[in-house]
């Protein structure tokens, strides 16, 4: 799937069981590879960034195997890994490419790693030079500073004080103190600058803790790992889930009413993206938590209020906020968040970007971004750059009242591949009525009356079609010129109110109506490219509080999703009468037979179209409405609305 489309969404509300964290999975992967004895791992993720994780695992020798129930057993390789010769792709996964390299390092092998395009733009010079004071031979094949690499055998000269750089990444800490109990000497490594996404160096810690190896921390400037170390099998031990995944189901939550409930985090997690939480109540949501979840609601008033925060301690739910913003009551500026430009892509640059296209004034700075939300929220086709965190964080701007396209949202297997089925359980999509039916069925007319009744929006599919033609010809365009009718369809500006069709500021109810209209619309409803730029433009009328739609493929094309759709139909005589009592009304000349034939012929040439013909959709009701009047089937429409639908009526 190239993209996925999210309707205009009504608000949140539910519970949600979390994957594992990414950064935990790959972390005990590793430790456990690296331990003496075997390792039980339980609610491992299952997702891109660990199956190269295992992959790579397989390829170094060590065994590890998956059990029916879920769990994931290692054999530890008590710190020697048995094969001293791999090639090494990782994909775009730093928390598998990162520590790797560290622990390939001091392995004594000759070893290659590489990953997709963008891993070779993610620097990693730092930690190449942090491991080249170890004595490690790493070579570059590429651009300096830049994967792939070439690691050598080596001799390791242990027992050295080793300095890194912490404003750029703090995977590159994690790494050198993953790898560093391998020595067997005692090892200091000393951060140079400030140290950046300090939480995550907390989990490394405590997880090294787990598995037997204590390091010693002088604030967040000196780490001491013990000499002789080695790292032992808890036995047993469980991922916690994802605390940066929480934070698109709570803003959700915060967002579109809640209350929002995330289980597998709470006040007890080790992950550092359980502040989101804390940032979530700055801005005025409702917010709880317990040991083992946390759940968030929409403030008192509604809406979220504006910030200014330094976020450099949860990067990654960072960019949750980036689109929360999009709901504050004023400017909101994210600060300290300079590690989004070396992560899946330049995070600061992907962000602005998208913003804009939904409206938003964006002031992007090198380590800083300035948010101002447009008074309405625009659709939007949002670009993902290959990374998951995108694809999610703007699911939430369909709770703007927005119809929002998500390109390439398969990006979200890196870390949680059922995203999108987890987001809709917790959504309300705004509701819509596909209303179908032959012609003179009197679809319009219920259509209408039903939309007001219940305050919803209102579609007439086939007066854009007649739209376009006349727009054409006000343009001079002809109607075989399938482009420039296509660009006049996506921006047609049409709406429908009370009763009638405008054209911008003009009342064309009764001009589109006309004999030339009628043939012009026969014309550019077969050109593909128009149906196409209609599409997108009929969607935009789904908003809040509902839509009633109508129109030959507006359940089937259109709004395939539609919670709702009714197929009007009645006899052939009976339509007949309808349309010949109209004629005469408007004093236009007519007879019964020679409408009897029209409207016979005109269900042969609508059911038998290649592009929507005329069906009965199977989730759709069928309504007879040759013994009704307007009023019942506006009663039955709305009631099957309302309530559980019947199966037919008569």
């Amino acid at each position: 799937m190239e993209f996925l489309d999210l309707p205009p969404l009504l608000g949140a509300r539910g519970c949600v069981r979390l994957p594992g964290s990414k950064s935990i999975s790959n972390r005990v992967l590793l430790l456990a590879a690296l331990a003496q004895g075997e390792t039980e791992i339980r609610d491992l993720l299952a997702s891109d960034d660990v199956d190269r994780m295992l992959d790579a695992l397989q390829q170094l020798g060590v065994a590890w195997r998956r059990e029916e129930d879920g769990r994931y057993r290692v054999s530890g390789t008590g710190g020697t890994l048995p094969v001293k010769q791999a090639d090494l792709f990782l994909g775009n996964a730093g928390t598998a490419f990162r520590p790797l390299t560290a622990v390939l390092a001091l392995a004594g092998g000759d070893y290659r790693l590489s990953g997709v395009p963008r891993m070779h733009e993610r620097p990693i010079g730092d930690l190449v030079d942090g491991l080249r004071q170890l004595g490690a031979e790493i070579h570059y094949e590429g651009q300096e500073g830049f994967p792939p690499l070439r690691v050598k055998p080596a001799e390791i000269r242990a027992g050295r004080v080793v300095q890194v750089r912490g404003d750029v990444s703090s995977q590159f800490l994690t790494a050198l103190l993953m790898a560093l109990p391998l020595t067997g000497e005692e090892t200091v490594v000393e951060v140079v600058g400030e140290l950046i996404s300090k939480p995550y160096i907390a989990i490394t810690l405590a997880l090294m803790q787990r598995f037997g190896v204590t390091v010693e921390r002088e604030e967040w400037q000196r780490f001491i790992v013990p000499g002789k170390a080695v790292y032992t099998s808890p036995g047993s031990i469980y991922v916690e889930g994802d605390a940066s995944s929480a934070s698109y189901f709570l803003a959700a939550g915060a967002i579109g009413g809640g209350p929002v409930r995330v289980e597998g985090v709470g006040r007890n997690s080790i992950q550092g993206d359980v502040r989101f939480a804390e940032a979530l109540a700055e801005l005025g949501a409702t917010v709880s938590m317990g040991d083992n979840w946390i759940e968030a609601s929409a403030p008192a008033n509604g809406r979220l209020r504006a910030f200014d925060l330094d976020l450099n301690h949860i990067p990654d739910a960072a960019m949750t906020l980036a689109v929360a913003a999009l709901f504050a009551d004023g400017p909101c500026t994210l600060r300290n968040i300079a590690s989004w430009r070396v992560k899946e892509t330049d995070r600061i640059a992907a962000m602005a970007t998208e913003l804009r296209k939904l409206g938003a004034e964006v002031d992007e700075r090198p380590d800083s971004l300035r948010i101002v939300a447009p008074a309405v929220l625009q659709p939007a086709a949002i670009d993902t750059y290959d990374d998951h965190r995108m694809a999610m964080c703007f699911s939430l701007a369909a709770l703007g009242d927005c119809d929002v396209r998500i390109n390439d949202p398969r990006c979200v297997n890196k870390t949680f591949p059922g995203y999108f089925d987890a987001y809709a359980e917790i959504t309300t999509p705004v509701p819509v009525v596909a209303i179908d039916g032959p012609s003179a069925s009197g679809k319009g007319t219920v259509a209408a009356r039903v939309a007001e009744v219940l305050a919803y929006n209102y579609l007439d599919s086939g007066s854009l079609y007649r739209l376009v033609a006349l727009a054409a010809m006000r343009a001079g365009v002809a109607l075989d010129e399938e482009p420039r009718l296509a660009a006049l369809a996506a921006t047609l500006p049409a709406r429908f109110e009370g009763g009638r069709v405008w054209f911008d500021a003009d009342d064309v109810t009764d001009e589109i109506r006309t004999e030339a209209c009628s043939a012009g619309a026969s014309k550019v409803a077969v050109l593909g490219a128009v149906r196409a730029a209609l599409l997108g433009r009929q969607r935009h009328y789904r908003r809040a509080p509902g839509l009633v739609a109508e129109g030959r493929d507006m359940g089937s094309v259109v709004f395939p999703d539609a919670a709702h759709k009714v197929f009007l139909t009645a006899s052939v005589e009976s339509r007949a009468e309808r349309r010949y009592k109209q004629l005469m009304e408007k004093g236009l000349p007519a007879t019964m037979e020679s409408l009897l034939q029209d409207l016979r012929d005109r269900d042969a040439r609508d059911a038998a179209r290649s592009v929507a013909p005329l069906l009965k959709l199977p989730d759709a009701v069928l309504l007879d409405t040759t013994s009704k009047g307007v009023e019942e089937a506006v009663a039955f429409v709305v009631d099957f609305v309302r309530n559980p639908a019947p199966e037919a009526a008569g």
